[in-house]
């Protein structure tokens, strides 16, 4: 029997899955004092979401003769609240759900990108401050617009299929991608990022925050978008992050709103989270959301039972298929 720490919840179902395995399951969120003083060396697998974050001092604390930690599961995509290095080096096993919450984040991102070119959240602010604000709150549409898609993995190109069915052109940045997928999907891939930001009217973060994207996203690449659409509408310049924090600079954004070179601004992810005293959320062209890309019902649901499979397969001696540092197990 293995005892498995839930530190940010998990679906009921998926806990029931557990329990029916043999393994016992504990949901408790730590602080972080608790974490670095080794609280997790008492279990053998943890599940995180992305508020708890396993440094190398927590995963120094859990593992070897500190502690039994053996597998990090995180309930998600995003690695960046996991010190990878650490956990390969205390040959800790670490997963993640990589295709869980696709659709959910895709479908918030063209909510996102929806709201910008329709003043959904601007109108909905007025009304509610008893203001008709019909004259002042003409939009524009999102056919006949270019989509700059700032890496293009699964939700990206989740993303990219259903604004080309909005009669988008699609365009994208990513090292990593090869040209076939970019042509199967209907998508010119550059070699530059800042020929994505010259050409498109509309951009929509999805890379992981690194050192190498940290800031990707500044007020000299912002300054270069066009302001018309390729129709010759002047729609203005929207940018969409539903990734993750840390990718976007936010003053950078502030400022773009404040000056007009952007016309909206929606972010799901910030650099501080909660970001309640981000001046941001007060910019009337800003709408935000807590970080709820995967938050449906749906994806938990998907997130949770998949999570609990690959803990199994790892407890009882199988490789997990979704195993992030493979040459330790």
């Amino acid at each position: 029997m293995g005892r498995v720490a839930v530190t940010d919840g998990m679906d009921e179902n998926a806990i029931k899955q557990l329990e029916e395995a043999g393994h016992e399951v504990i949901l408790n969120h730590y602080s972080k004092s608790e974490l670095d003083n080794g609280v997790l060396g008492d279990f053998d697998a943890v599940v995180i979401r992305s508020a708890t974050k396993i440094t190398d001092k927590v995963i120094n604390s859990s593992s070897g003769r500190n502690g039994s930690l053996k597998l990090i599961g995180r309930a998600g995509v995003g690695i960046d609240n996991i010190d990878m290095n650490a956990a390969t080096k205390s040959k800790i096993a670490v997963c993640n759900t990589p295709s869980a919450s696709t659709n959910a984040v895709v479908e918030l991102t063209i909510g996102h990108l929806l709201s910008c070119a329709r003043h959904i959240t601007t109108g909905d602010r007025t009304l509610r401050s008893n203001e008709w604000a019909k004259k002042s709150l003409r939009g524009t549409e999102l056919s006949g617009k270019r989509l700059g898609l700032i890496g293009f993995g699964r939700i990206a190109q989740g993303v990219g299929k259903l604004a080309r069915s909005l009669g988008m052109t699609l365009h994208t940045y990513d090292p990593y991608l090869s040209p076939e997928i970019a042509a199967d999907q209907h998508c010119t891939l550059h070699d530059d990022i800042d020929e994505v930001f010259r050409l498109c009217t509309h951009i929509s973060i999805h890379c992981n925050h690194s050192d190498e994207t940290h800031h990707l996203v500044n007020s000299e690449r912002i300054q270069l978008m066009p302001h018309v659409g390729i129709d010759g509408v002047q729609c203005g310049n929207h940018l969409v992050n539903c990734a993750r924090g840390g990718i976007v600079d936010e003053l950078a954004v502030l400022e773009a709103l404040e000056n007009g070179t952007l016309a909206s601004a929606a972010l799901d992810v910030f650099e501080v989270e909660p970001a309640l005293d981000n001046p941001l959320i007060h910019h009337r062209n800003f709408h935000g959301t807590p970080h709820i890309g995967a938050a449906t019902y749906e994806a938990q649901a998907r997130i949770g039972q998949e999570m609990a499979a690959l803990i199994i397969d790892f407890l009882e001696g199988r490789r997990p298929k979704s195993i992030l540092n493979p040459l330790i197990f």
